[in-house]
């Protein structure tokens, strides 16, 4: 076994003693299942998330994101779940329905078995891992409901240990940045979309309305290592505290290049995707964005958490435009990462879910609701 295989093995090891269960939970599901077992049963629908404002990125815009909604329902119970599909993901409505309808979550009678069913789930096709991702939440959503408990819990987690979460900016006109800066005003850390050649001056407009940190996403903008060296030094000057996939995810050698030099810690997002990617992108970055649309939900990203530590890797859990349901289910893996990131369902206008809060400039679950803590509203 080459190096490697070997760290990605012994990071999954760790996991069987990485996550716990409150004693009190497994009673509570003992008691409820006792009786006669029933079956697991998968519906779900189309679901357009409206934009507040343009979505604006260095190779891209919209207003809108399709997103596919899912329940899974189970002795009385139902879980939450979804699929937001930015286009860069290559999944669409049509993708996602077409294989959520090949599901057949009835021939489980047995919930608890949350590793068969999403071997099974992954096993289905190549790919589709926001479709995969909606089904994960919403397990990962009843069995918390079944168990009394919400998932931190359920991990062993405290939640007062979750990092401030970002509000993110993307690229536009001035007035509308400092528009958005107003909205901004509850949070203490402000995420920059960059990538265009009016970075800087984005850079100013907000840096004249606030001195909070700041977090960079270029998406993959910056072509030119030396560009890119030169905009992280100067970024590294106005409280900036790391750069997202600042170059393209096939120039691997020239992020290499980059991360030597860099002053800020050089973070991986489009160019990762799930857990095997990580032991080689730990040559090249300096941490990962985890987000459940692409990791297939909470089950992979908490591997990934347990993966990327044993490297030495910094962890950002993130998300796409999403409700609060998959935005509260990323919420409950807070505790464990260096930085969050998870304002999606507050860019969106029609939000079908109450779920996570931002006290404090952090993002916040329910305490008293189990599963992914969110209220149908």
């Amino acid at each position: 076994m080459d190096r490697r295989k070997f760290i990605l093995s012994a990071g999954l090891g760790l996991l069987a003693a990485s996550s716990p269960v409150s004693i009190s939970a497994i009673g509570s599901a003992t008691r409820r299942l006792s009786g006669k077992p029933g079956r697991l049963n998968l519906s779900y629908m189309p679901y357009e998330l409206k934009l507040k404002h343009s979505f604006n990125l260095a190779k891209s815009s919209r207003t809108t994101t399709p997103d596919v909604q899912v329940e899974i329902e189970y002795d009385g119970l139902v879980g939450y779940g979804e699929a937001s599909m930015p286009p860069y993901l290559g999944e669409s409505v049509d993708s996602v329905c077409a294989f959520l309808s090949k599901v057949d979550l009835s021939r489980f009678s047995d919930p608890f078995r949350l590793e068969e069913i999403l071997e099974y789930v992954d096993s289905i096709a190549e790919g589709n891992r926001a479709a995969k991702a909606s089904v994960d939440i919403a397990l990962h959503d009843l069995l918390g409901k079944i168990m009394g408990q919400p998932w931190y819990k359920i991990w062993g987690l405290s939640p007062e240990k979750s990092p401030n979460t970002s509000f993110t900016i993307g690229i536009d006109t001035e007035d509308v940045v400092r528009q958005k800066m107003e909205e901004a005003k509850p949070y203490k850390v402000i995420k920059v979309k960059m990538g265009l050649d009016n970075d800087k001056e984005l850079v100013r407009v907000i840096r004249s309305m606030t001195d909070v940190p700041i977090c960079v996403d270029a998406n993959q903008g910056w072509s030119d290592k030396n560009y890119a060296l030169e905009m992280i030094e100067w970024l590294s000057e106005r409280n900036c505290l790391f750069v997202e996939q600042p170059m393209p995810k096939e120039m691997l050698e020239e992020t290499a290049w980059l991360r030597e030099r860099s002053r800020l810690p050089i973070i991986a997002d489009e160019v990762f995707q799930r857990l095997p990617d990580i032991p080689k992108l730990s040559q090249y970055y300096d941490g990962i964005n985890i987000k459940l649309m692409k990791s297939t939900g909470m089950h992979e990203a908490y591997k990934m958490i347990v993966l990327a530590r044993a490297l030495g890797m910094k962890v950002m859990i993130g998300c796409m435009t999403e409700t609060s349901c998959a935005v509260s289910a990323a919420a409950q893996l807070a505790p464990l990462v260096d930085w969050a990131d998870l304002d999606g369902n507050l860019l969106i206008s029609n939000d079908r879910f109450d779920g996570v809060k931002i006290v404090d400039g952090r993002v916040t679950v329910p305490a008293d609701r189990p599963g992914i803590g969110v209220k149908l509203l």
